[in-house]
């Protein structure tokens, strides 16, 4: 395969090496270009790939095309793609709708809108991805091969993506939130920094690895760890009174609806 990306940014990259290191391209098939030269010649020195000119560049010499620049840079970037023949275009760009893609490369290409996740930066990325009008199912094949590189990936609806956006798109921060949060809550009990942070990271991370290996469900695994009247029952029931759950629902609907708003931008 000869892949394209356009954006040479850190989600780019992360995907970029995890092909690479699972040998779907070889470094001398895959071009990249980035507006800002730098960016691209450090993922060229970095990587081993091939930095070419222009976006219409990539295009001409690639099969499969990442498209990893930002919304506002979009329409510029669309507009640049040149007469090129018939490719896959894979975007990850936030909130850009399908049809924006299609209508804005005079629906010459195949069109799949992604949204994965920074945890693909260290191979634990949970992506989704949608087909646009003209894509097929070997366009989906090799996206998922491109997703499954870095992490984990499914095939939903577009109309599911602002949902995407708000649970796993925005997910990553709300869960270095939480454990900012135990941090700071260990140190107030007495830990250093050092040993809170390590805890606490390690048992977020302990606590997903048991979910995603367990046939139970997040509940009953909970509750496996709940001894009536215990340490962890007193916690439970503090975040119950402060309505933990209505919170994290209230937090993922406004990221949904600020997903939708730029995808009406």
């Amino acid at each position: 395969m000869k892949l394209g990306v356009i954006g040479c940014g850190k989600m780019g990259r992360a995907l970029v090496g995890g092909i690479l290191n699972a040998g779907i391209c070889e470094a001398e098939n895959v071009f990249v270009y980035d507006s800002y030269a730098d960016a691209a010649a450090s993922m060229a020195a970095e990587l081993g790939v091939m930095q070419v000119g222009s976006n219409a560049e990539v295009v001409t010499h690639s099969e499969v095309v990442l498209l990893c620049v930002k919304p506002q840079g979009f329409a510029n970037m669309l507009a640049e793609l040149g007469d090129s023949a018939d490719r896959l275009l894979i975007s990850i760009a936030a909130g850009t709708q399908i049809a924006r893609i299609e209508t804005g490369s005079d629906n010459k290409h195949r069109v799949i809108r992604v949204m994965p996740n920074t945890p693909a930066l260290v191979g634990k990325g949970a992506s989704a991805y949608a087909l646009g009008s003209r894509a097929n199912e070997a366009d989906a094949k090799i996206t998922e091969s491109l997703l499954n590189a870095v992490g984990y990936s499914c095939r939903v609806e577009e109309t599911a993506l602002d949902g995407v956006t708000a649970l796993s798109g925005s997910g990553p921060a709300y869960v270095f939130l939480l454990i900012e949060s135990l941090v700071a809550a260990g140190i107030e009990q007495g830990l250093t920094p050092e040993i809170a942070h390590d805890l606490a990271a390690h048992t977020v991370a302990g606590a997903a690895e048991l979910l995603l290996q367990s046939n139970e469900s997040p509940g009953q695994l909970r509750e496996n760890v709940t001894s009536p009247n215990g340490t962890t029952f007193a916690a439970l029931e503090s975040f119950r009174a402060d309505h933990f759950s209505e919170i994290v629902n209230r937090a993922v609907a406004a990221a949904a609806d600020r997903s939708r708003e730029l995808g009406k931008a």
